[in-house]
């Protein structure tokens, strides 16, 4: 499964694109293939406070996985900084872990700040897409995103995580236009799409030629 090739993962995407869920639901299914390994998710997301993946630090931490969060975040502070603690994961190698990138391009520009560290680590980068949200609609928007985080981060894309959804609302027709659209947008990057995430209990068109990856709903709107 995609999210075992590498120690580190670092998930970015556009707004409304299941990023921080994707993020969670990977981390709680690395613990499942690994019980005794030393894991950690650093929530870097530094824009929105709303649909954090530390927000599920309580479930996190249950599992065992270490919950790294932006200093004063959930917090009145307009600048919540990145804490020291991520580094944790580049100067011990008995960590695997997960960074969730938010913010758009905003928030990618903050990879450029720890280039140095994550090009000598075993990382992949991957982007979250929903075709249902804007700017992420047709393949040419799929291509710009895609270009635009790349060159916020400073970094080429890996792969794509394909989550085109309406919550309860999904059909299988939606995958697979969904899936239409990624296959094209693929085409125009050379960028893989690496697995489809669906919802437990989503039904699914046939879909081949990468990992399916079903998930539970952790993350709720934050009021």
């Amino acid at each position: 499964m995609f999210y075992e090739n590498h120690r580190l993962s670092i998930v970015i995407g556009a707004y409304g694109s299941g990023k921080s869920e994707i993020a969670v639901n990977m981390s709680l299914a690395q613990r499942k293939v690994w019980p005794d390994r030393r894991l950690l998710i650093a929530d870097m997301d530094i824009i929105n406070p709303f649909y954090r993946s530390s927000d599920c630090a309580p479930a996190l931490e249950k599992a065992g996985i270490k919950v790294i969060s932006p200093m004063y975040a959930g917090s009145n502070v307009d600048a919540p900084v990145l804490p020291p603690e991520m580094f944790v994961i580049f100067d011990d190698e008995s960590y695997t872990g997960i960074f969730d990138i938010g913010g758009e391009d905003m928030g990618a520009t903050v990879l450029g700040s720890i280039r140095g560290r994550i090009e000598n680590a075993d990382t992949q980068i991957l982007m979250a897409v929903n075709t249902l949200r804007p700017f992420t609609s047709d393949p040419a928007q799929v291509a710009q995103m895609t270009a635009i985080l790349s060159e916020a981060a400073g970094f080429k894309i890996d792969g794509y995580l394909h989550n085109t959804n309406l919550l309860e609302e999904t059909t299988p027709e939606i995958i697979a236009e969904g899936e239409r659209i990624m296959e094209e947008a693929s085409k125009l990057t050379g960028v893989p799409v690496v697995a489809t995430c669906y919802m437990e209990g989503t039904k699914l068109p046939e879909i081949k030629g990468h990992d399916l990856f079903p998930m539970t709903r952790q993350i709720f709107y934050n009021y």
